[in-house]
C-alpha cells in the first residue's frame, strides 16, 4: 500500500501516520499548516514524525528523519494542478483524507474557509482519484452531521438533514458528494464519522485540552447549556485503529459507498468530565456557567454496530484512562498550547 493522508499535521493525521507508517505502509503527508490555531503545535507534531520545518518547501514532499517510509509535502487541497502533479508522480493506491477546516463555531463567523477547505477541496481529491484510476477513498466526516436527532444512540441509518452549523452541513456534503462519486465511477468510498476526539497532541480549540489547560493554571472555564450536554469522548488511538482497520480491509466491491460510526458510545456528561480532569490534576475547576452556543448540538453518542460487524472493532479507551494520558502529555508539552 502506498497512502495519501491528509490533514497529517493534525490532531489525528499525525496519529495515524504514525501507527501506519510504523507497520511498514509507505506514507506521504500532506497538509497545508494553517494558522487555524498556532501553527507551532502543527510544526511539533511533524517534528514528532521526523520533519523539520526548516526543510519544508511547499509543494516538494520531505523525507523523514526518523521514520524511513514516511514523506511529506506542504499543500493546499484547492491546488487543483499541484495535486494533480502529486498523484502523476506517486501512483498511490488509497487516499486517507483528514483534511479540513474544523470547528463548529468558527465556521458561523468564516464560513468561506469551509466551503474551500471542506467541500472544494474534497472534491479536487476524489476527481485526481477518478482520474489516476486511484479506487481506494476514505475520509473523515463527523457527528456534528446528526444535529439535534433526539433518537440514540445515532445510527447510520438515521436522517442527517438537518444540520445546525456550515461545519456539519460541509460534512453532510461531503457524504452526498462521495456518494455520486462511488456511483458514477465506481470509486471506493468509506465516510467515517468521528465522535468528540480526544488526546495528546489534541486541538487548543477543543474543550479537553481548553479544560485540562485553564484547570492547571487555575483559570476560569466556560460551561455552556449550564454544563447539561453529553459528548460520546473517543481516545484518539481507538479513532486512529479504526481507521487503520477500514484501510486495510478488503470491501464488498459492490457497495462501493459506506458510512461508520467512530465512537466510545458511553456519552459522558459535560460536568462529570471536568470532574475527571479534576481528579487527574489534583486541581478544582473554576467553572462560569453559559447558556448554549449557537451551532451546538446538546449530545452525541455513536451505534458502532455496523463497524462491530464488518471490522469486528470498537473503540474501547476508558475516558479516565484516556484523560490521564492526555495529561501526562500535557505536563511535557504545555509550551505548545
Amino acid at each position: 500500500m502506498k497512502i495519501l493522508i491528509t490533514g497529517a499535521a493534525g490532531f489525528i493525521g499525525h496519529q495515524l501516520v504514525k501507527v501506519l507508517a510504523g507497520e511498514g505502509e509507505e506514507i506521504i503527508g500532506l497538509d497545508i499548516i494553517n494558522d487555524y490555531y498556532d501553527p507551532k503545535l502543527k510544526y511539533a507534531r511533524l517534528s514528532d514524525t521526523g520533519i523539520t520545518r526548516e526543510e519544508i518547501v511547499c509543494g516538494k514532499p520531505v523525507r523523514s528523519k526518523t521514520i524511513a517510509n514516511y514523506r511529506f509535502v506542504q499543500m493546499d487541497l484547492t491546488d487543483r494542478e499541484g495535486l494533480n502533479l502529486l498523484f502523476d508522480q506517486e501512483h498511490f493506491t488509497h487516499v486517507c483524507n483528514l483534511a479540513g477546516q474544523p470547528g463548529v463555531r468558527y465556521s458561523i463567523e468564516n464560513p468561506y474557509s469551509y466551503i474551500q477547505s471542506n467541500i472544494v477541496g474534497f472534491l479536487n481529491l476524489l476527481e485526481a482519484c477518478r482520474h489516476h484510476g486511484l479506487p481506494h477513498f476514505v475520509y473523515a466526516s463527523s457527528s456534528s452531521i446528526y444535529g439535534m436527532d433526539s433518537h440514540v444512540p445515532f445510527s447510520e441509518t438515521d436522517r442527517t438533514d438537518q444540520p445546525v452549523s456550515l461545519y456539519a452541513a460541509t460534512k453532510k456534503s461531503d457524504e452526498a458528494i462521495a456518494y455520486a462519486y462511488s456511483k458514477l465511477y465506481g470509486i471506493q468510498t468509506i465516510g467515517l464519522r468521528f465522535f468528540t476526539v480526544y488526546g495528546p497532541w489534541g486541538r487548543p480549540d477543543m474543550a479537553p485540552i481548553k479544560f485540562m489547560k485553564a484547570i492547571s493554571a487555575g483559570q476560569e472555564i466556560s460551561v455552556f447549556n449550564h454544563g447539561n450536554m453529553l459528548r460520546d469522548f473517543t481516545y484518539v488511538d481507538d479513532i486512529a485503529e479504526g481507521v487503520r482497520r477500514v484501510l486495510h480491509a478488503e470491501m464488498d466491491e459492490e457497495i462501493p459507498y459506506r458510512i461508520y460510526n467512530i465512537g466510545n458510545s458511553q456519552p459522558v456528561k459535560l460536568l462529570d468530565f471536568i470532574h475527571v480532569i479534576e481528579e487527574v490534576t489534583g486541581r478544582q475547576a473554576k467553572m462560569k456557567m453559559l447558556g448554549m452556543q449557537p451551532g451546538d448540538v446538546t449530545r452525541t453518542y455513536a451505534d458502532t454496530s455496523r463497524l462491530q460487524k464488518d471490522f469486528g472493532y470498537k473503540p474501547a479507551t476508558s475516558l479516565r484512562d484516556g484523560i490521564s494520558k492526555l495529561y501526562k502529555w500535557y505536563t511535557k508539552y504545555a509550551e505548545l498550547l
